[in-house]
Formats: structure tokens, C-alpha cells, sequence
């Protein structure tokens, strides 16, 4: 059973979170995103040209690349050299996904975006701090790439951030760290707009099976959680740099 929770918070609450904006000087788009000790740098890309298959469509496209550096966790990760495996396409997927649910690519034109999410130290629900962190980064790059005259109008048409649930020890938990999420007997991500609508729904019974009734609370406990990410990033927004 687990006495204390990191940061010394409740049940359902999320760890401090922080969003570092125009991290990096070359992306259009940047920012530093913690949820507690996990720390995901997300960067964005736009370049004047989309994928073949995109070509005189008159839309643009969005995709989405993730990686763990070596040092990130306490044993060290290795390069995935031979391209990316399957918890990682899985990852990159859902970080695209998301961020195209938030955007009328058809606004966009014949540009193609590129998200970049890479972990710097991981402790627990990187996933959905990358998809979090890569909003404001995205909502950065395209107010610049419009500010430049590349756009006669903003393609991001909505917002987006992610959260982690499950259950430990029969405690329902909000926000899992790495210690709470290796010892999860349910395990849950949450992807939702701020129109309260979901774009995810990761659930696994990893120690046991959970009835409609768990899977509600999990659900409202993690979409509250969302509403406090979403207007995190609405105050990170506010903040003249």
C-alpha cells in the first residue's frame, strides 16, 4: 500500500507541471514540459513541402516523431538505430493523432509539420506529457509561421492535452509516476479536447479486470485532470515572454 504520493499530493492530483516556452532557438515552436520529474522537450518543424501522397491536395499534413534519451531512465535506453519499435510507433502515433484532431489542415496548404518530442528524464506518463507539451509548441510555431505571412489563417482550431489514471494498490490514482505506474493493476491514457471530448482512450486491466463503474470513475477523475492541464497551458500562454 502506498502511504505517500510524490509531491506529497492526493489521490487525484496531478503533479507540478510547468510549460517552458521557445526552449530552442531554431524551432519555430518549443517548450520544455514537466509533469512532476518528467521533463519532454517537444520542438516543431514546418517545412514547404508534404508528403508525396499529400501533393495537390491543397492540405497540409502533420506528423509526429518520439524518442527517450539514453540517460533518461535510471538504467540506461538504448538508440533505437534501426527505427523506431513498437512502443515508440505506438507513442508517436497518438502524439500525431492528438494534435491533428486540434488542427483543419486544410488551412494549413502544402506545408508539412513535424513534431518532435524527445525525453530527458522520465518518470512516469511521458506519453501524455509529450502530447501536452507539444500543443503549446504547435500553437507557438503556427501563430509564428502566420505572423510570417505563410498563412492566411490559423489551422489550429482547438486544444488538446493528455493525462495518465489508473489504480494502485485499489486506490484509484490520478497522474502516475513511474513507481505507481510499474505497480498499476489498472493502467489508463487519457487524450481530450477542451471541448471535453476524447481523443484516447488507453485502458489496460494489468493486474485485474475493472467493471463499467471503475472504468467511469477513472474517466471522470482523469478528465478533470485534463480541464487543470488545459488551463495550465492556457496560463503558460498568458505569460509575456
Amino acid at each position: 500500500m502506498i502511504a505517500t504520493r510524490s509531491f506529497d499530493r492526493g489521490p487525484e492530483q496531478v503533479r507540478p507541471v510547468s510549460f517552458q516556452r521557445a526552449y530552442l532557438k531554431n524551432a519555430y515552436g518549443s517548450c520544455l514540459v514537466a509533469f512532476g520529474d518528467t521533463r519532454v522537450l517537444c520542438a516543431v518543424s514546418i517545412d514547404e513541402a508534404v508528403p508525396a501522397w499529400r501533393k495537390g491536395s491543397g492540405s497540409g499534413w502533420l506528423t509526429a516523431e518520439y524518442s527517450m534519451l539514453p540517460a533518461s531512465t535510471a538504467a540506461r535506453s538504448r538508440r533505437e538505430r534501426n527505427g523506431a519499435q513498437g512502443r515508440t510507433q505506438e507513442i508517436q502515433r497518438l502524439i500525431g493523432r492528438s494534435l491533428r484532431t486540434v488542427c483543419d489542415l486544410s488551412l494549413l496548404g502544402e506545408y508539412n509539420i513535424m513534431v518532435d518530442c524527445d525525453v530527458i528524464q522520465a518518470d512516469g506518463g511521458t506519453r501524455t506529457a509529450a502530447v501536452s507539451g507539444a500543443w503549446v509548441a504547435l500553437h507557438d510555431a503556427l501563430t509564428t509561421w502566420q505572423q510570417a505571412g505563410k498563412l492566411k489563417a490559423n489551422p489550429l482550431i482547438g486544444q488538446v492535452a493528455a493525462i495518465s489514471v489508473g489504480v494502485v494498490s485499489g486506490r484509484l490514482l490520478l497522474d502516475l509516476d513511474y513507481y505507481e505506474d510499474s505497480r498499476a493493476e489498472v493502467d489508463m491514457n487519457l487524450v481530450m479536447t477542451a471541448a471535453g471530448e476524447f481523443v484516447e482512450v488507453q485502458g489496460t486491466g494489468e493486474r485485474m479486470s475493472f467493471d463499467r463503474a471503475r472504468l467511469n470513475s477513472l474517466l471522470d477523475v482523469g478528465s478533470a485532470g485534463i480541464r487543470e492541464v488545459l488551463a495550465l497551458q492556457q496560463q503558460c500562454l498568458e505569460v509575456v515572454g
